[in-house]
């Protein structure tokens, strides 16, 4: 694919308005909108803006590249803006923004429009390009100078490519003897300054007469990948890179770390911290997977920084929930239907299940831990979730040893959580504790250092301040929810399954299911508990079902292939995937995401206000010979989509174009 399959001149604005940051971006996103290339304004600018608060992206040099990819976005696109008076952008070099390329590439984009934002993002390196497209001014001047400058760029690699291998068939060749470097680039989008911070090293090395080889880890996966033997020759490493890089392979190199805009703005820098000796020498143990001692690390936000943790162990945990859950559902329905509860059947599904269901908080616990302090953090995290499952702690009785036998009201799902972050952050502070061991014993550090101290320290955490602690949390949250009236359950379980609905599968599904979830953990045999896990499945169903409801029968209202799709979302919502509805919700979320909160609220609501209970933590309807009122669990869910998918159909507007 070529660069101006990416450019457009609808997708231009030669002369922006905006005097500011803040009306730079919404005037650009208010274009990516009117052409079609951004479904959801406020989504779009939400997430631009989410990168910039990771670092700016106005590079210096009079440029910004503000970019974005996720579900918000239709097309692979560049927009192309320039102000001729310049804009205060926060730019790295403090100098104003006169060139702007707003980068969008929708979550499933292809490899082939990734390729053409990269070649297009290492362009931007050639500072006569620059300056030719400040001085453009029609849109078509600029793809000409894009299409001249790629033509250019294409043939000097074919060129360094057949002198590469020329060299390689002749390493007496002067070539072969210059100087290398190596080096990685990635930044968390892996759109654009992954390839910029490439482009830029390489060239700096070609003016200082060094080869410079640099591995790309961007949103196509990793590109130009190190060889051991370009490794072992090189003179040192430079890592330009906000995202983990397998850090093993360097070990004993001279190493500079730094984040990947310093790779665009200052490879000359880097290039000589290797080649004047001033880099660290790197060390690294068998679980270690980002640099240490005097290299630079670029750090996300703390929020984001705190999802990704808790995500790693959520994602890690579901499948102990669903499939212990799930089973011991199946116990239930032949304890109540095929044999009692001295049935083989039942005794086997039944204890299969709980076995499943006791590693959810410690295995929660340990993929919080080893996301934060990597592999080390694991066996702390895993036992400090296992301490928070099975008993308070020193002050709730006397300890002994057989702690499963003396359970008292455990810290559970919250004391989890916290023992995961307690463990992962003891581990990075042991390593830096003993990162200047001598080389001779540092084999030590993961095979007794990190293990003996982290065990150590977490049982002592978890047994004298955390489990007093949550473990009292937990009594008074799980009292506080089998005490509820009707009507403040029924407003917990219209916001439980409301937020449901909210961004299918995000951050808010995800907070409302793990809520409902890690207080049916907590109590298995609670009501209240069982009401949530129903409340969370109903508002996880009415977003398929009302799609399919609206596709059905308001079929004016929706092209071809979106009426196929809404067919296969009766499956889907009978089976309690929220995912289906995505496709709509991506397409049109004005109209499809608040028609199915609303929806979702009012089926949660009827779940509360009628008690309806599952105890299982998964299965949509297919468990619906578990609930306590099954045809009025099957009711509240029918409502919640019939009401959805009425509003969804009414508002939405007859379709122009039916394929």
């Amino acid at each position: 694919m070529r660069i101006k399959d990416i450019l457009d001149t609808e997708s231009m604005i030669m002369n922006l308005k905006a005097t500011n940051k803040e009306d730079a971006i919404k005037e650009m996103a208010d274009l990516e909108v009117k052409t079609g290339i951004v479904n959801n304004e406020d989504e779009f600018i939400k997430s631009i803006w989410s990168r910039e608060k990771e670092s700016t992206t106005g590079i210096g040099g009079g440029i910004a590249m503000p970019h974005a990819r996720n579900k918000s976005i239709n097309k692979a696109r560049v927009l192309f803006a320039k102000s001729e008076k310049g804009i205060d952008y926060n730019a790295l070099d403090k100098k104003p923004v006169h060139l702007f390329f707003m980068i969008t590439a929708p979550a499933g984009a292809d490899n082939t429009h990734l390729e053409a934002l990269a070649k297009l993002s290492g362009l931007l390196i050639n500072p006569d390009l620059v300056e030719k497209l400040k001085g453009a001014k029609t849109p078509k001047e600029v793809i000409d100078l894009f299409e001249d400058a790629e033509a250019k760029k294409d043939a000097e690699d074919k060129a360094a490519a057949a002198k590469k291998k020329a060299a390689a068939k002749n390493t007496s060749k002067s070539e072969t003897k210059k100087p290398l470097i190596v080096g990685v680039t990635a930044c968390i989008n892996g759109i654009a300054h992954t390839y910029m911070a490439q482009e830029a090293l390489i060239k700096a090395g070609k003016k200082k007469g060094i080869d410079v080889r640099i591995e790309t880890n961007g949103s196509e996966g990793v590109k130009d990948k190190l060889t051991p033997e370009e490794i072992k020759r090189a003179k040192g490493v430079i890592i330009a890179s906000e995202k983990k890089v397998d850090m093993a392979r360097f070990d004993g190199k001279p190493l500079t770390n730094h984040p990947v805009i310093d790779g665009i703005n200052k490879p000359d820098q880097l290039i000589d911290i290797i080649m004047n000796g001033k880099a660290g020498i790197y060390h690294s143990d068998a679980s270690e997977s980002s640099a240490s001692g005097s290299s630079q690390e670029s750090k996300p936000g703390v929020w984001s920084s705190i999802y990704r943790n808790l995500m790693n162990g959520i994602s890690h945990m579901l499948p102990f929930v669903i499939g212990g859950g799930i089973l011991m559902a199946l116990s239930f329905i032949v304890e109540n239907y095929a044999g009692g509860p001295k049935s083989p059947a039942f005794i086997f599904l039944n204890n299969a299940g709980n076995m499943a269901f006791a590693f959810m908080v410690p295995i929660l616990s340990a993929y919080i831990a080893e996301s934060i302090g990597d592999l080390p953090a694991l066996m702390p995290g895993f036992v400090g979730g296992f301490m928070a499952t099975v008993y308070t702690g020193a002050y709730g009785g006397a300890y002994t040893a057989n702690v499963m036998a003396n359970a008292k009201s455990p810290a559970g799902f919250l004391g989890g959580l916290a023992s995961g972050f307690i463990a992962g952050y003891l581990v990075v502070g042991l390593k830096k504790l003993f990162s200047k061991m001598p080389k001779s014993v540092e084999g030590m550090r993961p095979m007794l250092i990190y293990p003996i101290l982290g065990l150590l320290l977490i049982a002592a955490i978890m047994y004298y301040i955390v489990n007093p602690i949550f473990s009292g949390i937990n009594f008074a949250i799980t009292n506080f929810l089998n005490n509820l009236g009707t009507g403040n359950l029924v407003v917990l379980t219209a916001i439980l399954a409301g937020m449901m609905s909210i961004d299918m599968g995000g951050p808010f599904n995800k907070a409302a299911y793990v809520f409902a979830s890690g207080a049916f953990a907590n109590d298995p045999h609670s009501t209240t508990a069982a009401i949530m896990m129903a409340a969370v499945m109903v508002g996880g169903m009415v977003p398929p079902f009302a799609t399919a409801i609206a596709t059905a029968f308001f079929k004016n209202k929706f092209t071809q292939k979106e009426r196929r799709a809404g067919v296969s979302n009766w499956v889907l919502g009978f089976s309690f995937i929220t995912e289906g509805a995505i496709p709509f919700a991506a397409g049109d979320p004005g109209h499809v995401i608040p028609s199915c909160i609303i929806g979702s609220a009012i089926g949660g609501a009827l779940v509360g206000l009628w008690h309806i209970a599952v105890p299982a933590p998964h299965g949509g309807l297919w468990v619906s010979p578990l609930a306590n009122h099954i045809w009025l669990y099957f009711l509240a869910t029918i409502v919640g989509s019939i009401v959805a998918g009425l509003i969804l159909g009414f508002w939405r507007k007859p379709v122009k174009n039916d394929k």
